[in-house]
């Protein structure tokens, strides 16, 4: 028989998900049923959280933490980079005329 395959949900998910479920007017069913998980599940991430704090959701260690920040960093000098070409781009199409 094959093992299950569970679902890994990243820190800001789980807080976000109790953030929603503490909002006046919404109930743990409704959040639920928004983002696909159980009440059981959501129940564990409060006892978590009541437990652990800040230290609650640990995530996947340092280094992929490091990764994605690095990644980040990256992403946002390629999309400054493309911005400029594309006012190149256009003042350069603007002087051709």
């Amino acid at each position: 028989m094959p093992k299950k395959k569970y679902r890994r949900y990243s820190p800001e998910f789980k807080r976000h998900a109790l953030k929603r479920a503490s909002d006046d007017g919404v109930t743990d069913r409704d959040v639920c049923a928004d983002i696909g998980i159980s009440e059981r599940q959501l129940r564990r991430w409060r006892d978590q959280c009541r437990l652990l704090g800040d230290q609650a959701f640990p995530g996947q260690g340092k280094q992929r933490d490091d990764e994605i920040a690095d990644l980040k960093r990256r992403l946002a000098k390629a999309e400054q980079e493309r911005d400029f070409l594309k006012d190149a781009a256009v003042f350069f199409a603007k002087e051709s005329k």
